[in-house]
């Protein structure tokens, strides 16, 4: 069969690293037909008018599945996070970062497996913005909802169950502020009673961090609200290497998208330097939820494999391997590993 999926490349090094990864993925031997859309962000501002057009949106819909490179979002000013839209157009409401050591490189740990469940819909990140110019004052909603609440923490502990984990966290500032957090605090204490099997613990944020720095071996699955898991998704993403070597999904009951969470990195656009390790690990993702487990395992132990040797390493790993070669090495073992 063939996997009809939307392609949305990016700017910056989101081409580059894309290309990368479609390389990586078609030498599974699986068939791909890939909707392409280049135009997202300020080149689709530029040609549509808006920074997501809404054929992007209806291509998602109509594959119900999209593999999505780096898009670049200004700071402070201009249009809304593509990402964001995206996420909540198409009710994308669990964000899962997968934050696993990768072998060698070089990090203060060793052996970390985390799993990060962002609730990716509402709180903070729901745009309830207002500002009164008369004082000043700019005021942002944090709308945290039961519905939305209990399906982020559903979707976190039925993964527990199903892929092996043994521990799930719940992280909240449910002492601060006491209807919010306090009322997600609750709802997955409910939820822990229907899974006996698994260790269940709560953690305020800022004590979080501070776990994560010292002890993230303690620690498996984390579900948290949107604010939070964005802070905390990236800061075990540095415990494994950084944000240029972890994978990211954003899932939905309908729709998938699995995305690279780096940063577009326009300073080495073109250069054929980027690392694409992120976004192959999201397609490694992509395949398991395509039910291709033998092909992600295939990426996955090719993948241990250039990082375990540590020749064709890219400049950010301390190597001077191109993202055309390191495509190209990875492609050559998946191949022989699936022969």
């Amino acid at each position: 069969m063939s996997y009809r999926i939307t392609l949305l490349p990016g700017d910056g090094i989101g081409p580059e690293v894309t290309k990368a990864t479609v390389r990586v993925l078609e030498a599974t031997g699986l068939e791909f037909d890939w909707v392409r859309h280049e135009n997202l962000g300020a080149a689709a501002v530029e040609k549509y008018g808006v920074p997501l057009p809404e054929h992007v949106i209806d291509s998602i819909r109509s594959t119900r599945i999209a593999l999505k490179g780096p898009v670049t979002t200004p700071v402070g000013k201009g249009f809304k996070s593509v990402n964001v839209t995206l996420r909540q157009k198409l009710d994308l409401y669990a964000n899962v970062r997968p934050c696993k050591t990768l072998p060698g490189i070089k990090s203060a740990f060793k052996d970390v497996d985390l799993m990060i469940f962002r609730e990716n819909t509402e709180g903070l990140y729901s745009g309830l913005e207002s500002y009164d110019e008369r004082h000043d004052i700019a005021d942002s909603i944090a709308r945290i909802s039961k519905a939305g609440s209990q399906r982020i923490i559903n979707f976190c502990f039925e993964y527990s169950r199903t892929h092996g984990y043994d521990k799930v966290t719940v992280v909240h500032k449910a002492n601060i502020l006491k209807l919010t957090s306090g009322m997600f605090l609750r709802l997955a204490q409910d939820r822990a009673v229907q899974y006996p099997e698994l260790q269940f613990n709560d953690r305020i944020i800022d004590n979080m961090c501070m776990q994560l720095v010292v002890r993230p071996q303690d620690y498996n699955c984390i579900v948290t609200t949107n604010l939070f898991g964005d802070i905390l998704s990236d800061l075990a993403a540095g415990l494994v290497g950084g944000l240029g070597v972890v994978a990211g999904a954003n899932i939905g009951d309908d729709y998938a998208v699995f995305e690279a969470v780096h940063g577009s990195a326009p300073d080495i656009a073109g250069q054929n330097k980027a690392n694409p390790t992120a976004l192959i690990r999201s397609a490694e993702m992509m395949l398991r939820h395509l039910g291709e487990s033998k092909a992600a395992d295939a990426l996955h132990d090719a993948l241990v494999d250039i990082y375990t040797e540590g020749i064709y390493l890219t400049g950010d790993q301390g190597g001077t391997t191109s993202t055309d070669e390191f495509a190209t090495q990875l492609a050559t073992r998946v191949k022989a590993l699936l022969n």
